[in-house]
């Protein structure tokens, strides 16, 4: 009988899977068989020696598919001995409403699933488990029992506070609420009292063989009377770190532009003309001599 909705909660061969508080190990045994790497943890050692007991078994008739492993071993669920990001998957079934610490337990989970990892949690529905703690007080007041009613926004509301984002929920097991008020009215531990075994008797023939007269009935009944609630979240993805800027390439430096220079191209100094000769002076006797002959002339 499972409360997980494996439709709802995808679970892909190979997927690392925590069942925290695995009990008989009914969610183990499923993610087992679909091929998962299962760790199935429970502080109860009677149950854990069980749950091993039937992964052996599984194995043997080859009910799990190559590469699925499984491990049943106790532990404490406030102390997880596992190393953070350790599982794609978490899935803790009834267990929260015995634990005072839930927070504590929340956190633990959180720090062991992986980032982009999912978690289911289950826990019993407010209106059916409020009708059982006002039927019995031994139903709830009893060591390893109950301790508190989740509403369904307070279950979210703390997953959230730890880090988780939720998706999806619903509510499951609508045939069992009615056993479990007329166990609380006819006596907790009064398995004899007529009425009790008889709807016993319909559960166990409602599992084994799973009937549509009972599969619809109880399709109908869940969101009415669902015994457990069910959450479906996920851990966010780390943020991609922003890359470190990095200094550009230095440019080499410009050269200096050469000078310019102009060549003055090459002559050769203009040599001086040289100084012109002095006319020779003209003798003043023959310039008088000339003079003379002239006058004479005209004299005549």
């Amino acid at each position: 009988m499972l409360t997980v909705d494996f439709s709802r909660f995808p679970l892909a061969p190979g997927d690392r899977v925590l069942d925290l508080g695995c009990g008989a190990g009914r969610h183990a045994f499923e993610c087992y068989r679909r091929g998962a790497q299962v760790v199935a943890l429970d502080q109860n050692g009677d149950e854990i020696r069980e749950v091993a007991k039937w992964f052996a078994a599984m194995k043997e008739a080859g009910e799990a598919p190559a590469g699925a492993s499984a491990t049943a071993m106790e532990g404490d669920a406030l102390a997880l001995p596992f190393p953070d990001d350790s599982f794609d998957v978490v899935i803790i079934s009834e267990v929260m409403e015995h634990i005072p610490d839930d927070k504590g337990v929340l956190a633990e989970m959180v720090r062991v699933l992986r980032p982009g990892g999912r978690i289911a949690v289950t826990v019993p529905r407010y209106g059916p488990e409020k009708i059982c703690w006002a039927l019995s007080d031994a139903y709830h007041e009893v060591e390893g029992g109950h301790i508190r009613i989740y509403r369904g926004d307070e279950l979210l509301g703390k997953m959230r506070e730890a880090g988780l984002e939720p998706y999806g929920t619903h509510h499951a097991h609508g045939l069992h609420s009615p056993y479990w008020w007329l166990k609380c009215a006819f006596g907790v531990d009064n398995d004899k009292a007529l009425p009790v075994k008889a709807y016993h008797k319909l559960l166990v023939w409602d599992i084994m063989k799973k009937p549509l007269a009972t599969r619809l009935a109880e399709q109908a009944l869940n969101p009415v009377i669902g015994k457990s609630f069910v959450a479906y979240a996920t851990k966010p993805q780390l943020p991609a770190e922003p890359a470190e800027p990095t200094e550009p390439a230095a440019t080499p430096a410009a050269k200096p532009a050469a000078k310019a220079t102009t060549r003055t191209p090459k002559t050769s100094p203009a040599k001086p003309a040289k100084p012109a000769k002095p006319a020779k002076p003209v003798k003043a006797a023959n310039s008088v001599k000339a003079t003379a002959k002239s006058a004479s002339g005209a004299a005549k």
